[in-house]
């Protein structure tokens, strides 16, 4: 377990990684009451979440934004396991630190998270969704960085303002006409079949047939939630499955290529050099 803690501003940003080769649970507390964003990579971890005779669950958290409000009465448990690796940044601030962010920050924690600045318990929930592609590529470059002093400052500083900007823009778009929860829940159970159907995905019209929502409605409401067409989210989950298959060399390139759905190594790689900037043979 390696946990990192940066101070940026008024902000304390914690950067959790862990791996175990058995089940392992990891847990912590907050000194403080503090507002907090937290950031999911790749794992799967499961979250526990207890305070008093209270607990909340969370499961399937790859790519999860979660925000709450949370005092140091509150315990924050981590379950690793083999297949579940702990990759989280937390971006947290204290409520009488809002009026001294920058860049009207402040304003937009108290506009958008409202039920967090004055919380009624001691563990509140706020808003929470999968992120965007754009949000995971931020993560994936936080934790794949290799900067040191004063260069990794400003690195993370950049990513994590970037990373901000995106959850309050996101966090916009879903306080405009608001999905129905039904269909809200229909669409987490499409990202969950992608997800488990890598390679061999279902068409459009079975995921429609799958989840009881007609394909014009499944096309526009997926992208309102997560950001884009639902096969582009593959497509991202694809390269994104594959990166990490050849950066912890359990895969060779066109092993991982296959293992993702991928028939033609040259499409395989022009796919992953558009998204990433660079071919997947020069992964270090």
């Amino acid at each position: 377990m390696t946990r990192d803690f940066i101070h940026i501003n008024d902000f304390i940003i914690l950067v959790e990684e862990a791996s175990a080769k058995t089940i392992e649970v990891d847990s912590c507390y907050f000194e403080e009451p503090l507002i907090a964003i937290a950031f999911y990579g790749s794992g799967n971890v499961d979250l526990s979440v207890k305070y008093g005779q209270k607990r909340k669950e969370y499961q399937h958290t790859k790519g999860l934004t979660l925000s709450f409000y949370a005092d140091e009465k509150v315990e924050f448990e981590h379950t690793i396991a083999p297949d579940k690796d702990l990759k989280c940044i937390v971006v947290a601030t204290a409520i009488h630190n809002l009026d001294h962010l920058p860049n009207q920050e402040g304003e937009i924690f108290g506009e958008l998270l409202a039920e967090l600045v004055k919380p009624r318990d001691h563990y509140v929930e706020g808003p929470s969704f999968f992120m965007t592609p754009e949000m995971e590529q931020i993560i994936d470059s936080i934790f794949a960085n290799q900067y040191k002093g004063k260069t990794k400052m400003m690195f993370f500083r950049s990513q994590i303002t970037t990373l901000l900007s995106h959850f309050f823009g996101q966090l916009a778009l879903m306080q405009e006409p608001k999905l129905k929860s039904t269909h809200r829940d229909k669409l987490n159970e499409v990202r969950d079949i992608l997800l488990t159907n890598l390679e061999n995905p279902p068409s459009l019209t079975e995921l429609s047939k799958q989840i009881g929502l007609n394909t014009t409605k499944l096309k526009k409401e997926f992208k309102e939630v997560f950001g884009v067409p639902v096969f582009k989210y593959l497509q991202n989950e694809r390269l994104s499955n594959a990166h990490k298959l050849i950066r912890d060399k359990k895969a060779t390139v066109q092993e991982a290529a296959w293992q993702v759905g991928y028939d033609s190594l040259s499409s395989f790689s022009n796919a992953f050099a558009k998204k990433f900037g660079y071919r997947p043979s020069q992964i270090k």
